[in-house]
């Protein structure tokens, strides 16, 4: 039988503890302040991240993982005896991730690599790869793997609500007269997984009223089918996330066991500190 090894990127919020129990690879996506060059997970985690944006008063950039890092990873796989790789990558839609995983392919000739683009990222994308690799796990050829974690995929849903827009004023994305005005009105976004993106759903005031609309939002899309698995990411705040996830298992018939992760220092640096969200798969 062969061995087909799943991997990923750091985008898809996993914990290193859960990827290392399903073998899964996940390359970084890079942090960059000015010069300095940091990988997710390896060198900076979101509480290092917003820690060092609030004492420097600046918002670092992020950069797709380099060919050379995913052949990295690939490499390593191949050296653990796997025949062929699948690679899951954050939505094409936010990120180069996936060229970089293809062109990486070109380092390796005549290797056995097939490269996905999930069109989701966080957890959303994470659960796709952690269905792909108890696939592989259990035998299933390339093609199964593949459509068990797209069907996973479309039964996935993110809703998660913004603590602040302070840090999408520092990167430019909203002006500061409307980040000012918003602060005044204690006005919470509420985003979720659109056409491959993480985007703007609602306008909600106060944390209090931002959270049970979201929860309000998983218990409409829900609609009475259980949920499989469930997932409370959050971005430095993980008192806040305990909180949140009581009031969500209050509010929804909640699988017994919820994941608590990172967003993760690529994905994070967009939505600032405080973002607490959820993600959960439907049964079919």
């Amino acid at each position: 039988m062969s061995s087909i090894a799943i991997i990923t990127d750091t985008d898809a919020s996993l914990p290193a503890v859960v990827a290392e129990k399903y073998g899964i690879r996940q390359v970084p996506i890079n942090v960059l302040f000015g010069d300095e060059e940091l990988e997710t997970g390896v060198d900076i985690d979101d509480a290092q991240l917003f820690a060092r944006i609030n004492r420097e008063g600046r918002l670092p950039t992020t950069s797709a993982p380099s060919p050379g890092q995913f052949a990295k990873a690939y490499q390593a796989a191949f050296a653990n005896g796997a025949d062929s790789i699948i690679c899951f990558c954050v939505s094409g839609e936010v990120s180069a991730t996936m060229g970089a995983a293809v062109n990486a392919k070109d380092l390796l000739p005549g290797r056995d690599i097939e490269v996905v683009d999930t069109r989701s990222l966080t957890m959303a994308q994470g659960f796709m790869v952690l269905e792909a690799a108890k696939a592989a796990a259990s035998g299933a050829g390339k093609e199964e793997i593949i459509a068990r974690a797209m069907d996973v995929g479309q039964r996935t849903h993110l809703y998660g609500a913004l603590a602040t827009l302070k840090y999408l004023r520092m990167s430019g994305r909203v002006g500061h007269l409307t980040a000012g005005m918003a602060s005044m009105l204690n006005i919470k976004p509420i985003l979720t997984i659109q056409e491959g993106k993480l985007d703007m759903l609602e306008r909600i005031r106060t944390r209090k009223r931002a959270w049970a609309r979201t929860i309000e939002l998983a218990q409409e899309t829900a609609n009475g089918r259980a949920i499989e698995q469930m997932a409370v990411v959050h971005v430095d705040c993980p008192d806040d996330a305990r909180e949140f996830e009581q009031q969500l298992r209050a509010g929804l018939t909640c699988p017994s066991e919820i994941m608590m992760t990172e967003l993760t220092a690529g994905l994070s640096v967009h939505s600032g500190a405080g973002f607490v969200g959820v993600v959960f798969v439907l049964a079919k």
